[in-house]
């Protein structure tokens, strides 16, 4: 029972140092990009289809 008393304060402070890298890798606009999106939106190679699928081949 004393093992909580040091686990539960060390789960809760990882849990809010993973919470405080995520909202600073947000604010730092770590998974912002639109040029990338423009780029990807055109080509062939990110479609749904499968490359095995001989639908998604023209």
């Amino acid at each position: 029972m004393n093992v909580l008393v040091v686990l539960i304060p060390v789960s809760v402070g990882l849990g809010l140092a993973g919470l405080a890298a995520f909202v600073w890798t947000l604010r730092a606009s770590q998974y912002d990009d639109p040029a990338g999106d423009r780029a990807r939106i055109l080509d062939d190679r990110f479609d749904d289809a499968p490359a095995d699928d001989p639908r998604g081949q023209s």
